[in-house]
């Protein structure tokens, strides 16, 4: 598993100017584009650099990036929606439980082999520690993981377990499985979980609420948004 400090991470020796390496990792992250798809964008430019120096890129500067965008992060919604979606890596099936609040802000999404309370359990640990705060509701499809496992933490939360609810968890797996198509499956546990936590760090940042419904407020809202990427990618020279 890559793992790095934060201060450990700089662009020192690297032949590419930091605007390009932070553009390269960005489109990977924020489009369904394969690494060979972004070679030819950048050669279009008259830039040659390799897929496989764009893939070590992400790998480095991916986690850092989300690192610091976790730093800054906006204040999370009250109400909590809790999902879990079956991945296949290696012919053997995992589950990914993710938490969202109500505007469909990735919470926090744990990849684990099982589906039952031990793993609820873990997903709901790790996130009342993560996010510091308790929601007022927690709404979850039917599966009685869930409230086994708020009742095993002693959790007075307000339970809601109804599948028609929950749509809001259900649908921001959506554009993990679009990727999941374009990079023909996750192959290890390690690199889904890698993945998953840049790739959602980056759309927290980019994708606008859905409480923003004009045009004018979008688009104002990702100037601030690239701003704030600009500022995550100043990592130390």
């Amino acid at each position: 598993m890559l793992v790095m400090r934060a201060s450990s991470v700089s662009y020192k020796r690297h032949r590419f100017p930091r605007e390009l390496i932070a553009q390269a990792v960005w489109l990977y992250f924020r489009f369904p584009l394969s690494f060979r798809l972004i070679e030819e964008m950048l050669l279009e430019r008259g830039i040659v650099v390799s897929y496989e120096t764009i893939r070590r890129w992400s790998l480095k500067f991916g986690a850092a990036y989300a690192r610091s965008l976790r730093r800054k992060k906006a204040r999370p919604g009250d109400l909590w929606h809790l999902d879990e979606v079956r991945i296949v890596i290696r012919g053997k099936p995992h589950w990914l439980w993710r938490a969202v609040d109500q505007d469909g802000y990735v919470l926090d999404e744990i990849l684990q082999t099982r589906r039952n309370t031990k793993a609820a359990r873990r997903l709901l640990t790790q996130l009342l520690k993560r996010q510091g705060v308790r929601p007022s509701r927690m709404i979850t499809d039917k599966l009685n993981s869930y409230g086994a496992a708020r009742r095993k933490l002693g959790l007075s939360i307000r339970h809601l377990s109804h599948k028609g609810l929950n749509n809001r968890a259900e649908n921001s797996h959506l554009p993990l499985r679009k990727r999941e198509r374009i990079m023909q499956h996750l192959r290890s546990p390690g690199g889904c979980q890698r993945f998953v936590a840049v790739f959602s760090a980056i759309r927290n940042l980019l994708v606008p609420s859905a409480r923003i419904t004009t045009d004018l407020s979008r688009h104002i809202y990702r100037v601030r948004a690239l701003a704030q990427w600009n500022n995550a990618t100043a990592l130390s020279a």
